[in-house]
């Protein structure tokens, strides 16, 4: 906590996580043309963000991509103003987010389409996570869906979020765009009854540390606010089931995605 709120208490910093709020997925040389600082200045701006779990980062080539992670927010959130001040909040919080939408309302219909980054650490080691990722068996047994690819999950094949209620009805169909066993996956996220929307993105960026794992998950081209608010509480409930199942055997109890809000 200390950490998050050095990080929190330079404007430039604050400013840096607004940028990545609006847009996530910037490199260090767009981050530096909006705050119009040097790169070193800026990487160390980025480097006690990331240090506060505030930033979180993930590769595709030769760039580092930025974005913003919410978590330690909403832990801050939940520790000194949900259960106090919340309806009240909601309600002046509504109020100004109204009189902001009134007055930058535009009909530019070519703004970028919103991301989501969730980062979690499991005790686990980079092949077991991997497996539970792409495993038909395991997946059903925390997500609900099995995960099934007609190609072993190599770069070019597809696959499918498949229910597990013996139908065989794919609710999510992809396509596998980058497979780097066991630290990297990149599929698209489509909808098998819609062929002709554009789909999504997801990367899963498996990272080791002794005996921990940091598990990314980047979910970018979300289609608007809506879709964004539906992944953010999807991917914090199905990655806990699967943090669950590694650690202790076992997923959770209950199906976390069927929780009440506010519960």
């Amino acid at each position: 906590m200390d950490k998050i709120f050095k990080a929190l208490a330079d404007r430039t910093r604050r400013y840096l996580l607004d940028l990545l709020r609006e847009r996530g997925g910037q490199t260090l040389g767009e981050l530096c043309e909006r705050v119009e600082m040097s790169r070193q200045s800026a990487t160390q701006h980025l480097g006690i963000l990331e240090a506060a779990n505030l930033v979180s980062t993930a590769r595709r080539g030769r760039e580092k991509l930025h974005y913003l992670n919410p978590v330690p927010l909403h832990e801050i959130q939940e520790r000194w103003i949900d259960r106090f001040e919340q309806p009240r909040l909601r309600a002046l919080g509504a109020i100004k987010r109204q009189a902001e939408d009134d007055a930058t309302m535009s009909s530019d219909s070519t703004s970028t389409k919103p991301s989501y980054v969730y980062v979690t650490y499991i005790e686990s080691t980079p092949d077991k996570v991997w497996h539970a990722l792409t495993d038909a068996d395991l997946t059903a047994a925390y997500w609900g869906h099995s995960n099934v690819s007609d190609g072993e999950w190599k770069a070019g094949s597809g696959w499918a979020h498949r229910r597990t209620d013996g139908s065989g009805i794919d609710d999510v169909v992809g396509t596998v765009v980058e497979s780097v066993p066991p630290t990297r996956l990149v599929t698209t996220w489509g909808d098998p009854n819609d062929r002709d929307a554009e789909p999504s993105r997801v990367t899963f960026d498996i990272q080791p540390h002794g005996g921990i794992v940091r598990l990314t998950v980047t979910h970018e081209n979300l289609a608007g606010e809506q879709d964004l608010k539906d992944v953010g509480s999807g991917w914090p409930a199905v990655l806990s089931n699967l943090k669950s199942l590694l650690e202790t055997g076992s997923p959770l109890p209950q199906e976390p995605w069927e929780m009440p809000a506010g519960a």
